[in-house]
């Protein structure tokens, strides 16, 4: 495996995301991975090379530009918090992580994917609402309301979302209302509700989080990251 700094540009923003490239030849499946509220930190860039140890070029976004990492919740969510306002703005972030992978040598552009954890499974749900390019989408405890809802059509990939029934940031009702919007959509969707779990779920580093509704399972983890692997499994096939 080999990782390094992968600058690539987002509008007005010089990205440096993390790539992480397998072993071996060949054309890959490339999986965009995008990151909690703080940025890019030891979390994403782990996952993905977790993802590049299965086989996947792994390239980790750098929504907020110059690898800028928030180190409180203050911070983070001064750094989340423009984006979460504009969805133009984050659709426009989310999809030039997507174009740079897909750009990388060694990427199959037609077995792309994405996956998120928290406001980075947000976002890679409404990367898919704008219908682009990826064969599927996986959201890690990630918020699942949007303020532009999928319609028929709108969405062109498979869609996996996993939460956790005790984080209190997406309540049942926000995941009742996610299903209804992709079965209107005609979408290929599926949620998976852990229970017990609580919201960053996936983070080792989230029973610090001084935030009520935070903590980590080791449980929910191995089993949310087993459902995404037999999920690309499903969706990629033998690479």
């Amino acid at each position: 495996m080999k990782t390094q700094v992968h600058q690539y540009q987002s509008g007005e923003k010089a990205s440096n995301g993390y790539l992480a490239l397998p072993d071996g030849n060949g054309a890959r499946p490339g999986i965009l991975v995008v990151h909690e509220a703080p940025g890019l930190d030891d979390h994403v860039k782990r996952r993905s090379e977790m993802l590049a140890g299965l086989g996947y070029v792994a390239l980790a976004a750098d929504l907020y530009g110059g690898g800028i990492v928030g180190n409180s919740p203050e911070e983070a969510f001064a750094l989340m918090g423009p984006l979460r306002e504009d969805p133009d703005l984050l659709r426009r972030r989310v999809r030039a992580g997507l174009d740079a992978l897909a750009a990388v040598p060694g990427v199959d552009r037609d077995r792309l994917g994405a996956i998120g954890y928290c406001f980075g499974g947000y976002s890679v749900l409404e990367l898919a609402r704008t219908g682009a390019p990826v064969a599927c989408v996986v959201s890690f405890h990630g918020l699942l309301e949007t303020k532009r809802p999928a319609v028929a059509g709108s969405i062109r990939c498979k869609d996996l979302a996993c939460t956790g029934s005790a984080d209190p940031i997406v309540p049942r009702e926000q995941v009742t209302a996610f299903e209804k919007e992709m079965a209107e959509a005609s979408v290929d969707w599926q949620v998976i509700t852990y229970g017990g779990a609580k919201h960053a779920f996936t983070n080792t580093a989230a029973d610090s989080i001084p935030m009520p509704g935070f903590g980590y399972s080791a449980m929910a983890d191995a089993r949310s990251w087993l459902a995404m692997r037999n999920f690309f499994d499903e969706v990629f096939g033998v690479h």
